[in-house]
């Protein structure tokens, strides 16, 4: 029988963090959490959709303790904020899961390529903000949703800011890349320290949800919008199938560090399973040059790491 959202533990006494939890897979990971009796935290960069969001939480699940905190990823100074603020002195889950595709060419406020910026160095510096009260629970999880689309692209240490050719769905998948990097390296620094803290990754296969069709939105492709919606009508999975990998990653038994879970249907849909990772993503070389260069692009030193 194949693991689903029912299948979740009970979350009572615990208290969860999920970014991007105003649509798609990250608003059905955020229900879910609360359905089980996590105490949860919906991290959106806006609040009119954000509260919408919660809205919506509350009208599903009319017992769930949840709240809406603002968090824009591609603002570091934000970040910073969202983890200042946060008025715990304990997280017990920690969901990366906000993200951008294929959009066209922009910098953060910090001066960063977009994609890498808030894909991958928003979620370095939130998780190194967030480590000492993640560590304070004792068996907490911190799991970033990565793609499987990281199979397009390494990642280039010699042009992050994708200044000498900028080709979004190439950048995008070098974000995923990025993600998965930073999962290995946090889950090698975790172990070799012995600390209680699982870090995974998961990816939702083809869903239905805005990030598929934002960036030909924002890059005024109507046609190509259209092609997209068509593709995941046809072919995608619903946000709800989505989430079910990252839910997996966040909440079942046994989960190791390091793991990466996705849909068993050819990385598509279907019920949790291991995914498959390029070997670029399982470089060590790799994943520790890129910790140092988020530590000095972001200013997060993870303490005790």
């Amino acid at each position: 029988m194949s693991w689903t959202a029912r299948s979740i533990p009970d979350q009572s006494g615990r208290t969860a963090v999920v970014t991007g939890a105003n649509s798609g897979v990250g608003q059905v990971t955020a229900r879910e959490l609360a359905r089980r009796g996590a105490r949860v935290v919906l991290a959106c960069r806006s609040e009119q959709r954000g509260a919408a969001a919660l809205d919506r939480l509350r009208s599903q699940v009319p017992e769930a303790r949840a709240e809406l905190r603002l968090l824009d990823l591609a603002d570091l100074s934000s970040v910073r904020e969202f983890a200042h603020a946060l008025p715990f002195d304990r997280l017990d889950l920690l969901v990366n899961n906000a993200g951008l595709a294929a959009v066209p060419y922009a910098r953060t406020a910090d001066g960063f390529e977009m994609q890498f910026g808030v894909n991958h160095l928003g979620h370095f510096a939130l998780t190194g903000l967030l480590l000492e009260r993640l560590l304070a629970a004792g068996g907490a999880r911190v799991v970033t949703v990565a793609g499987m689309a990281h199979v397009l692209s390494n990642i280039d240490m010699s042009d992050l800011a994708g200044e000498r050719r900028y080709r979004p769905l190439i950048a995008y998948a070098s974000s995923k890349t990025a993600n998965l990097l930073f999962v290995r390296e946090l889950s090698h620094r975790v172990l070799s320290k012995g600390l209680d803290l699982t870090v995974a990754a998961a990816h939702p296969g083809y869903a239905r949800t805005e990030l598929q069709t934002k960036g030909a939105r924002l890059a005024g492709q109507p046609g190509r919008e259209r092609m997209l919606r068509l593709a995941g009508d046809v072919a995608g999975s619903s946000p709800d199938q989505g989430a079910t990998p990252v839910l997996y990653a966040a909440t079942a038994p046994y989960v190791q560090n390091d793991a990466f879970f996705g849909p068993r249907l050819l990385g598509v849909r279907g019920g949790p399973g291991r995914a498959w990772r390029a070997p670029w993503a399982r470089n060590d070389l790799a994943a520790g040059q890129l910790w140092k260069v988020s530590e000095r692009l972001t200013g997060v030193v993870y303490p005790g790491l």
